[in-house]
């Protein structure tokens, strides 16, 4: 098990910026690909970034690129998501995931363990 914890969802205007957190409790969070995925309501969840294990290779889905950044701090164990520029269709629950991969994934499938998510609300 490697519990997941992320932060920093809350009520934004549009324009404005957020940045989450995900923490990681175990050491072993250096050697898993993190990614974050987000879910609105009444459609399925889809994958937003991710980053490889040493942080030099990153996704972004099409819609957040150039918005979105992803990194980790593996002296800290956690993972971020600088979001800018936030619009009301990113309205969503994000989720953090981690998997034991050797390359950056994008598909929720390849990722076995999640946090339980952060709301992330973005009002026109």
């Amino acid at each position: 098990q490697v519990p997941l914890v992320e932060s920093g969802g809350e009520l934004v205007q549009a324009g404005g910026s957020l940045r989450l957190s995900c923490a990681a409790s175990q050491r072993t969070f250096q050697f898993y690909v993190m990614g974050w995925f987000r879910q609105a309501p009444g459609k399925e969840r889809e994958s937003v970034a991710a980053i490889s294990r040493r942080g030099t290779t990153t996704y972004y889905t099409d819609s957040v690129k150039g918005r979105f950044t992803i990194s980790r701090d593996n002296t800290k164990n956690t993972a971020y998501l600088q979001m800018n520029s936030l619009k009301p269709e990113d309205t969503a629950i994000y989720y953090c995931a981690t998997g034991p991969r050797a390359t950056v994934v994008a598909v929720a499938s390849d990722y076995d363990y999640w946090g339980q998510g952060t709301q992330v609300t973005v009002s026109s």
